[in-house]
């Protein structure tokens, strides 16, 4: 009894763990889960994982001596889903970006599972690395680092200052890709506003802001499939570089 009761102890630290990536990270959050079933899906992968390592909660404490560990789980869960969060945050601040270059700046969508305002442009980005993250081997992978980092990071520990140092070299990184999606677009858009400006110096009779924005429309819709069509490498390579930072961590 007392075994069965340790091995419930663990599974309830590990769902920790794994609650932060499954109720604020994307694509996690983009599915219309209610938050019942993400706890439930945390505290079935948490007894999974805990059954299956059985001999790394045999020793864990009782009582009040639990309490560090319950903050240091939660603390871990929060920076194991720093990476998915910080990579799909990357796709939204570059189609905001396009969002203002184009005039969509205050074109938002809400979005119901954490009640925010989402970029127009970005929420297609965000969606386009979702449908990749669960084309591929994302969900398994997740598993299987969460069961790994109990060696690595056991019960009750917390990540290294090499750790943290690794998730500060990681946001630059994954900016640069997120933008690198975009530029094709953002290019494009360059060009019409240099095109434009050059005939707004020619012919000062024209209005420019109302023939700007039909065009730069008209270009970014012409260009975003294209984008999607041949950026399916560079949505699965930062996919993969949230998922490989996560697998560092742990």
């Amino acid at each position: 009894m007392e075994g069965f009761v340790t091995l419930l102890t663990g599974a309830f630290l590990i769902s920790l763990r794994i609650a932060p990536t499954l109720a604020f990270a994307p694509p996690f959050t983009m599915l219309r889960a209610p938050a019942s079933i993400r706890l439930l899906l945390s505290l079935s992968l948490g007894f999974w994982i805990a059954a299956a390592n059985a001999r790394l909660v045999a020793e864990l404490p009782s009582g009040l001596r639990l309490l560090p560990y319950f903050a240091s789980e939660l603390a871990v869960g929060v920076a194991l889903s720093l990476a998915l969060q910080l990579a799909f945050a990357a796709l939204l601040v570059a189609g905001r970006a396009i969002d203002f270059q184009v005039g969509f700046g205050l074109a938002v969508l809400a979005d119901p599972t954490l009640r925010t305002q989402m970029p127009l442009i970005g929420t297609l980005f965000a969606y386009g690395a979702g449908a990749v993250f669960f084309a591929t081997s994302g969900p398994a992978d997740l598993i299987a680092i969460w069961s790994l980092s109990l060696e690595r990071i056991p019960l009750g520990a917390f990540l290294s200052a090499n750790d943290l140092a690794s998730i500060v070299h990681y946001v630059s990184a994954v900016f640069a890709m997120a933008l690198g999606l975009a530029g094709l677009v953002l290019a494009t858009l360059f060009l019409v506003d240099l095109a434009i400006a050059f005939m707004s110096r020619t012919l000062p009779q024209m209005n420019v802001l109302v023939l700007g924005f039909q065009v730069k429309v008209l270009a970014m819709l012409a260009t975003l499939p294209f984008v999607f069509a041949l950026s399916g490498a560079g949505f699965l390579r930062l996919v993969r570089s949230a998922l490989d930072l996560t697998a560092g961590l742990s």
